[in-house]
């Protein structure tokens, strides 16, 4: 697939055409070239007539307008590929003409399915890679004569319609979870891909497929983060612990930019062919290049390269190209992705908070799932349930930190997210009859008692020491507690009883019976 690399560059959105096209000096134009432009221009400005003729039969129900419609898009895709072409031909000017057919085809759907919930927004809609220009990737694949070029160059065969398959029936739960996952993900991400010259749709499609956007995923190989770098290739290309204990991989901008680095690596040595890239991101760059230069440089399709590489491969080459197709394609395959508002803005919390305490404040804000997945993906340093101090800043969008002074600051669900954190499953278990006192920090709080039998009126009687003579310097983990209810116990910040234990982030890992040094905390 010789043609991907340019395929790719003219597969970015509509926006990245604006900002790069170049600028000619029409005096310096031969009078045959200035002619031929003004040819392009007038053939345009025919074919969004044509168009807006088709908008107006479709809304009269007249069958021929779809025709209509589908032969004046054809006309401009024949149009942008000779302006490629053609010495002086602007396409900042034949865009004009693409932003008024877009607008009014989006009109014409509003109209015809006025009061629909259901419709999805144009893809980037609030982003600020959006400003003037149309940024929806399906747009671009519709429009772009070599965003056409690039679709039929993934080639939709049987495995790829076998993968659009499962992922409209059994995955399709996933595939919309990763939709809405990358929403939020988007700003960090998709710049990292643009600037590779890589299109969008592929990072959706490897980010679908490997994470369902859960920038926390970990595989059992080893594979961490949202485009899940194994550790030895993830430190190739920059990932892997900062200083500070927290492994970049678990980073959407920094997993996203290696990602798209390590693609372009491939494609430079296999032929710029997606699908044995793919193949070596799935199974191994070694095994890749070896099949590769065996079969002279073989198509990924053909039997003796396929069959060379394990049936996982086999099946995540045509689920990323099924995904990245249904990410260009959604209305055609009634696909109706969430509607969510990713605009960024800063959370500083005003109290002591946790993202699960945030998530019960928060409430589900009119999404199917609520905020918890948002807010740890935008806040990948940081576990859900660790103990964040007041005056924290937390990544969020413009409606969580809405919904968070309107809901977690104070009143009942404020109280009962607080409550909810600090309910210890422990404190329900009644205990009766003789108590034996095991001898430990803990149980320093019975006067000169350390240890024997005592009954329960008994130890209610006994007098407690003083608090700060019996006040422990270590404590010893039990079965099912994690590292930020001890904090809560203790009332210490969870990153730094983390980091006087040297556990590192963002998991905070402790087990049953370590012992932990609590001096320091309250």
């Amino acid at each position: 697939m010789p043609a991907f690399a340019s395929a790719c560059r003219a597969f970015a959105p509509v926006a990245v055409l604006a900002l790069t096209a170049l600028s000619f000096d029409a005096s310096a134009l031969s009078k045959r070239d200035q002619a031929a432009v003004d040819a392009l221009n007038q053939r345009m400005q025919a074919a969004e007539a044509k168009y807006g003729a088709a908008l107006v039969q479709i809304r009269n129900a007249n069958p021929e307008g779809q025709k209509l419609s589908d032969a004046a898009l054809e006309d401009m895709e024949d149009v942008i590929a000779a302006c490629n072409k053609q010495k002086g031909c602007q396409l900042t000017t034949l865009l004009t003409s693409y932003k008024r057919l877009l607008k009014a085809n989006t009109d014409a759907e509003s109209r015809a399915q006025a009061g629909d919930e259901d419709e999805e927004a144009p893809l980037g809609e609030d982003s600020s890679l959006a400003a003037d220009v149309p940024q929806a990737a399906r747009a671009a694949a519709l429009l772009n004569a070599d965003g056409q070029r690039f679709v039929k160059m993934v080639q939709y065969n049987p495995a790829v319609q076998a993968g659009i398959r499962r992922w409209l029936t059994d995955m399709r739960g996933s595939l919309i979870q990763s939709h809405e996952n990358y929403q939020y993900l988007r700003q960090m991400m998709w710049p990292q891909y643009e600037r590779a010259n890589l299109p969008e749709a592929l990072l959706f499609g490897i980010m679908a497929k490997e994470s369902n956007g859960r920038v926390h995923s970990t595989s059992r190989a080893g594979a961490a983060g949202p485009m899940q770098f194994m550790y030895a290739t993830g430190k190739r290309f920059g990932l892997g612990d900062d200083g500070t204990g927290f492994d970049t991989r678990y980073d959407a901008r920094a997993s996203a930019q290696a990602s798209a680095e390590y693609l372009n690596e491939r494609l430079a040595v296999l032929n710029n062919s997606i699908e044995m890239s793919l193949a070596a991101y799935n199974g191994g760059e070694g095994r890749a290049q070896r099949v590769f230069n065996a079969s002279g440089g073989g198509n990924f399709w053909e039997e003796s390269v396929y069959n060379q590489f394990p049936a996982e491969t086999r099946d995540y080459v045509p689920m990323v190209i099924a995904a990245a197709w249904l990410f260009l394609h959604p209305k055609e395959y009634g696909l109706s992705f969430p509607k969510i508002d990713p605009k960024p803005a800063t959370l500083r919390l005003s109290q002591p908070s946790s993202i699960y305490q945030l998530t019960i404040c928060l409430g589900n804000g009119g999404t199917r799932d609520g905020y918890m997945r948002a807010l740890r993906n935008l806040n990948p340093r940081y576990q859900a349930d660790s103990y964040l101090a007041a005056g924290t800043s937390l990544n969020a969008t413009t409606k969580i930190v809405g919904l968070y002074n309107r809901w977690c600051l104070q009143g009942a669900r404020a109280d009962l997210a607080r409550t909810l954190m600090l309910s210890d499953p422990s404190t329900a278990i009644v205990r009766t009859g003789p108590v034996t006192m095991v001898a430990s920090a803990e149980a320093g709080d019975l006067g000169d008692v350390s240890a024997g039998t005592l009954t329960a009126q008994e130890a209610a009687k006994a007098k407690p020491r003083d608090k700060e003579k019996a006040k422990p310097k270590t404590y010893r983990v039990q079965r099912g507690e994690t590292l930020t209810s001890i904090a809560q116990k203790f009332q210490c910040d969870t990153g730094q009883l983390a980091k006087r234990n040297g556990l590192k982030a963002p998991r905070y890992a402790i087990r049953p019976g370590q012992v932990l040094k609590v001096d320091g905390c309250k």
